[in-house]
């Protein structure tokens, strides 16, 4: 059955590996259930202290600690996080996150670039020598900025290089710059997935559309037909209430269409405990064809 989202950029002898990664992450089913870890630059220290934060989430470790003992796709953060705390937790899947921006700069003030840190050949290598359990690597997009050219450039070089190496590429797709009017358009969105696919990515994190602002899962058959192969994977977004988000998940897969999820601060706001269930309750959504009931039967037990 996975064969089907094989690209044909994958060489043959490292097929094998490239599918072998695929069926684990995805649990056999071709959806993945991406737990975010990259708000510590995207965000800086906003989504980790505060007001309903708990103690837990100030420590950057919270989020290894969930990610080791949640039933979870990949865990995606940056390479500096994963070579400190790597040592400590090398089985966790890891999707290694290559670039990353801070929010300090608003976007109306400037169009974002958010340039590659590092090469997927690092990523390689460094997976051979620290025997750190890397399944791919991750690009943010932003489309309609200014500097479009080149970061679709740096994807699609990225997503190649990868593939090239048995591993997954997940592209970030967010339109954002002075000239997007509404980044939760679906028609927008749709063309945003459709780029992904285009750049051969094995899934996109795109943002969630909306009607009126309000969600409704035939907002994404668009945006999942645009897609093609490429796996839509719909943001968290903030925190919400357990019960609202894990409905709007189950409607954005069995509805929508969707292959799965990329949720951050749903899961890591969290005390440890609390946070292990919502990730678990998440997969079992997405990786376990569990309806909303048995998921929160998870979260509540």
């Amino acid at each position: 059955m996975l064969e089907k989202y094989l690209p044909a950029d994958v060489p043959a002898e490292k097929r094998k590996e490239f599918l072998n990664i695929l069926e684990e992450v995805t649990n056999s089913t071709g959806r993945l259930m991406l737990f975010a870890g990259d708000q510590k630059v995207e965000h800086l220290n906003n989504d980790f202290y505060g007001e309903g934060i708990p103690a837990d989430d100030h420590n950057p470790e919270h989020l290894f600690q969930i990610a080791s003992n949640a039933k979870i796709g990949v865990f995606a953060t940056q390479f500096g996080l994963i070579s400190r705390y790597g040592v400590d937790y090398p089985d966790i899947p890891y999707l290694v996150k290559l670039n990353s921006k801070t929010n300090i700069i608003p976007y109306e003030a400037k169009d974002p670039y958010s340039e590659q840190w590092l090469s997927v050949n690092d990523v390689v290598e460094f997976k051979k020598y620290s025997g750190v359990n890397i399944k791919g690597v991750g690009y943010t997009v932003y489309l309609g900025s200014e500097h479009e050219h080149s970061m679709l450039k740096e994807a699609a070089n990225i997503v190649h290089q990868a593939h090239k190496n048995g591993l997954l590429a997940v592209l970030w797709m967010y339109p954002k710059g002075k000239f997007i009017q509404d980044e939760h358009d679906k028609h927008l969105i749709a063309g945003a997935a459709g780029v992904a696919v285009c750049l051969g990515a094995d899934f996109a994190k795109v943002k969630v559309p909306y009607e009126n602002s309000q969600f409704k899962p035939e907002l994404l058959h668009e945006v999942v037909q645009a897609a093609g192969k490429c796996g839509v994977l719909c943001e968290g977004g903030k925190k919400i209430n357990e019960e609202e988000f894990l409905k709007e998940l189950y409607e954005q897969i069995h509805i929508g269409g969707t292959r799965g999820n990329g949720t951050g601060r749903n899961i890591h706001q969290r005390p440890l405990k609390e946070a292990i269930k919502m990730a678990n309750a998440i997969y079992a959504i997405t990786c376990e064809n569990k309806n909303t009931q048995e998921a929160l039967k998870i979260l509540n037990s």
